[in-house]
């Protein structure tokens, strides 16, 4: 036997993806992968963290085994979206609070802000005025936005920042 196909494979997992709190966002097949490799990308509302990749694995796996115990090996891969997937669906944003991102406009100016509040089709962005200190929260339309990437960040936000995104130093991204 093959390899699942990319939709065997959702709608296998999905029910079990959905019950922990996740959604599949894009599964990959790579039959010629040696040994071939089956890469599942999630998301969710919360973290996508080591324990909950680790479970979702299993369960995952299990439930691959069950349906093609006579399949030839495979890699089976569950892992986030990674840092720089582009934001591109209101839920992207709303999972983003807090976090640093780079927006272009589709009149071609840039912002650089932090995610604020995200609902009906606009986000608030936090953009600092000026070299000070000085913070202002700016609401987009998400359809005005052509591109929007979350940045990396090494040091802790600013205090006022996070405030005006509606979060705490403790509700901050890591």
């Amino acid at each position: 036997m093959g390899l699942p196909s990319q939709k065997q494979v959702i709608e296998l997992l999905d029910g079990e993806f959905a019950r922990a709190g996740y959604e599949i966002e894009e599964v990959k097949i790579n039959a010629s992968a040696r040994p071939p490799r089956i890469t599942i990308v999630a998301d969710g509302d919360r973290a996508l963290d080591l324990d909950s990749i680790t479970a979702l694995s299993r369960s995952a796996s299990e439930l691959l085994d069950r349906v093609d115990a006579g399949a030839a090996p495979y890699v089976l891969e569950v892992t986030s979206p990674g840092v720089d997937r582009p934001l591109t669906a209101e839920k992207h944003y709303r999972r983003a609070r807090g976090r640093k991102v780079k927006v272009t406009l589709s009149d071609g100016s840039q912002l650089t802000g932090r995610i604020g509040e995200t609902r009906d089709g606009s986000v608030c962005l936090v953009v600092r005025e000026g070299r000070r200190q000085d913070y202002s929260v700016r609401e987009l339309r998400l359809g005005d936005i052509v591109k929007a990437v979350v940045q990396v960040e090494f040091s802790p936000p600013d205090q006022r920042e996070l405030e005006l995104a509606g979060q705490t130093a403790e509700e901050a991204p890591r």
